[in-house]
């Protein structure tokens, strides 16, 4: 199964920007090998669970099963994914072959009438169905009346047009990439709210016993972004690794060490405070960076990470 197939198929999902993610890898591929793509579109059970949490249906893998079941039959070759959807552990059999230079990993504010989410008047709705955002933005306005926000990109941006929201929370990679970038009121410093793991950064899966493919795209890897993601995903993975976790891990490239910092707030009850821990490192391979990652999740754990992590094992209303 080691053979390159003579015609590479990409599985994607149809949304605007999981077409915009597979068509630039497509692109690159062309560009980089004059390799033959085409793109299979598929719609996910992520894609079609609109009127619930993601994180009380399974989590954002399930925007990454069906895509792996048609990397499993053969019909494709390969998956492109935005970093923060994929799961921490993958299947066996499956793997991350390459991960492309990061866009922005930042959080936007998007808002008809208010340049900052600080600039809200008392008890304003905010957009948002990410647990990282909601308690980060608990932890900074307890007043804000901070509601769920699912869809595609462009369904959210409607339901904001529509007047639902005074503003909601977007990942500015995103926009960016569909050409949106006028609707960035403001990009939201990560001191301030810290992204998720992977955020702004695209992975390239394949499954493991394709080593002439897997062997090719790794040469599209970047190597600073390949290293920072290692080290956040390896916070989340040593926590739990849960989609319904309110865990944000940020690592950045300082002075030729890595900075990584990470936030853990309580699932269910906002007003608990945030943990945050924050470790840098000389990090050379993805070894050193899993571990700096690991060592940043033991000091959220010190801290008291378990009493929080214990709160997603509560039954939900």
């Amino acid at each position: 199964m080691s053979e390159m197939p003579t015609n590479v198929v990409i599985a994607t999902r149809e949304s605007r920007l999981a077409l915009w993610q597979a068509h630039h890898v497509q692109a690159l591929l062309r560009e980089r090998f004059g390799w033959s793509v085409d793109l299979l579109g598929m719609t996910t059970q992520g894609d079609q669970i609109l009127d619930r949490a993601l994180s009380k249906v399974g989590g954002k893998g399930l925007f990454v099963k069906e895509l792996e079941v048609a990397l499993e039959e053969g019909r494709a070759h390969l998956a492109v994914h935005s970093l923060k959807d994929v799961p921490m552990e993958l299947p066996q059999g499956f793997e991350l072959a390459a991960v492309l230079e990061r866009e922005d990993p930042r959080d936007a504010w998007v808002s008809p009438r208010h340049e900052r989410f600080e600039d809200l008047p008392q008890g304003a709705r905010v957009g948002t169905s990410s647990l990282r955002r909601v308690v980060q933005l608990k932890a900074l306005r307890p007043d804000l009346d901070v509601l769920p926000l699912r869809g595609n990109l462009d369904t959210r941006l409607r339901k904001l047009d529509e007047g639902q929201y005074e503003g909601i929370v977007l990942a500015a990679a995103g926009l960016k990439r569909l050409g949106l970038a006028e609707r960035i009121r403001s990009v939201i410093d990560p001191i301030t709210m810290l992204p998720a793991a992977g955020q702004g950064a695209l992975g390239i899966e394949v499954r493991s016993d394709q080593t002439a493919l897997r062997e090719a795209l790794a040469g599209l890897t970047h190597a600073p972004t390949w290293l920072a993601v290692h080290a956040e995903r390896a916070v989340s993975r040593a926590l739990g690794g849960s989609c319904s976790m309110p865990l944000a891990a940020f690592a950045q490239w300082q002075d030729g060490e890595l900075q990584i910092e990470a936030r853990l707030g309580h699932p269910l009850d906002a007003t608990v405070a945030l943990l945050r821990a924050q470790r840098r490192a000389a990090v050379g391979d993805t070894t050193a960076a899993e571990a700096l990652g690991r060592a940043v999740a033991d000091d959220l754990l010190a801290q008291g990470g378990q009493v929080l992590l214990a709160g997603l094992a509560a039954p939900q209303a």
